[in-house]
């Protein structure tokens, strides 16, 4: 406010500024938008600077304002200077490798708010056109940047393609959150759009992403999982019925691979057990090995778990050995977890099962040295969680603890609930083993709660024996120490 009324041109001026100033008893002054504005139109020549760098974001370049500018250097250098004379911006750097920051985000939107719709929309186009051509390397690390000014030039189809790009590369990052927030948003912007078979495909492979970044976000078997797999299985039977087939077979599998993995989860296991018998026929029928591992690595664990436990580790040896690195690692992605990495973790516990709990060491050991090497954070985590059965099992459990820690630590950075929940439940286990029965009750009931909310109910008979278990230790502590009487 005072800078205004310094700014002002006259004694009138200056008196309007200074009359505008509320009362003490007002928190936020209800003029601060309006003395902003006015600061920004006594700019001249650099208002227009000041709306475009608005445009471009909280910090633009010089290099990019003058591209979108397209002004003499002359005419833009004094603009510039009359625009940081006003402390609105402060630079950084000489031109023309300098960059710019607007003082506080409220001036940024009060220059943004002066834009019309349609200069608007052509200025958003001119900075896209400036980042493609310009800053190759940042559209290629920052697809949401180029999306974001796409979007709001009105360049729909181009925006939703950028979309689901970033949310790939935050896939395969393992930015789990942001990568659910921006493939959602690709797909909300192509819904609208006029279906073509090229945006058909790329809406299929988008929600099939979608739905492998919820089963680690949200859970394997929560809703929003189970009700992104349906549309999964309803845009490809659409599109099948339109005679267009996936371009890539294992677009099917993938969705498939989900229901087996949910049902898995949810522990529905009849739905289970035939579910992986289709996969494992339909695999029959390819001519690519990933399909095949997958189907042995469902049935495996089917298997396992319904207490066929040699009939289990055939069917893992067999995926682990169908299993290719170089060709198949990269579908980690495709398919929640790494498909080589995670049947070593089952067979681990298959072989403890069977009374070979040296060779069950050594494969788990060896299972979570896989995964560290593939540095795919999901894979680690299931690994991690996998693999702390073996441990407890064997009466590993300083080794139990330490895994679950480290797996609650991963949950924590990427946003996965489940597994999250998992590791909780994993250290709680490992401490009532090992006579920390506190810290047990108090970490598997919450740990419970928490795995319930996601869908997941897998397994949970054990872990409510174990915290049976430690609530009677903790009892007759109590009865040792204080001697109550029942």
């Amino acid at each position: 406010m005072t800078k205004a009324a310094l700014e002002a041109e006259g004694e009138g001026a200056a008196a309007r500024a200074i009359a505008s100033v509320p009362s003490p008893a007002v928190a936020v002054p209800a003029s601060l938008y309006a003395s902003l504005m006015a600061r920004l139109d006594r700019l001249g020549s650099a208002k227009a600077i000041a709306q475009i760098g608005a445009a471009i974001g909280r910090e633009f370049s010089h290099a990019l304002l003058a591209f979108v500018a397209r002004l003499p250097d002359e005419e833009l250098t004094a603009a510039l200077d009359r625009l940081l004379h006003s402390g609105l911006v402060s630079r950084q750097g000489a031109p023309p490798d300098s960059t710019y920051l607007f003082k506080h985000a409220l001036v940024q939107d009060a220059a943004y708010g002066t834009l019309l719709r349609e200069p608007r929309r052509a200025l958003h186009a001119r900075i896209a056109e400036g980042l493609e051509l310009q800053f190759p390397s940042v559209t290629e690390s920052q697809p949401e940047l180029l999306a974001r000014h796409c979007a709001q030039a009105g360049l729909m189809e181009r925006a939703a393609l950028l979309w689901g790009k970033a949310g790939e590369r935050s896939l395969a990052r393992s930015a789990l959150l942001e990568a659910e927030a921006q493939l959602t948003r690709a797909l909300a912007e192509i819904a609208p759009l006029p279906g073509t078979p090229t945006l058909r495909r790329e809406q299929i492979k988008l929600q099939v992403a979608l739905v492998n970044a919820r089963m680690h976000s949200k859970g394997y078997a929560a809703a929003a999982t189970k009700a992104s797999l349906d549309v999964a299985r309803a845009l490809i039977e659409r599109a099948e019925a339109l005679g267009e087939p996936p371009d890539d077979p294992l677009t099917l599998f993938s969705v498939i691979y989900g229901s087996v993995v949910a049902n898995y989860i949810a522990f529905n296991s009849e739905a289970l057990h035939e579910l992986a018998v289709q996969f494992l026929e339909l695999a029959d029928r390819q001519t690519a090995t990933a399909p095949l591992c997958l189907g042995h690595r469902a049935m495996g664990i089917c298997l396992l778990h319904e207490g066929d436990v040699a009939g289990g580790r055939d069917h893992l040896e067999r995926a682990v050995a169908l299993y290719d690195p170089m060709s198949h690692r990269p579908l980690a992605t495709r398919f929640g977890l790494d498909i080589g990495t995670v049947p070593k973790n089952w067979r681990a516990l298959a072989l403890w099962l069977l009374g070979f709990p040296d060779a069950a060491r050594t494969g788990a050991d060896r299972a979570i040295e896989d995964a560290r090497e593939l540095g795919h954070v999901p894979t680690l985590m299931g690994t991690l969680a996998t693999t702390s059965w073996t441990y407890i099992f064997l009466g590993s459990y300083t080794e139990a603890m330490a895994h679950a820690d480290e797996l609650m630590a991963l949950a924590d950075e990427t946003g996965a609930s489940l597994w999250k929940a998992i590791g909780m439940l994993f250290r709680g286990t490992a401490s009532a083993l090992a006579g920390a029965t506190s810290d047990a009750v108090r970490q598997l009931t919450s740990a419970l709660r928490l795995y319930r909310s996601t869908g997941a109910s897998v397994s949970i008979s054990f872990f409510l024996s174990v915290l049976g278990k430690a609530n009677a230790d903790l009892v007759a502590r109590v009865i040792r120490t204080e001697g109550t009487a029942f």
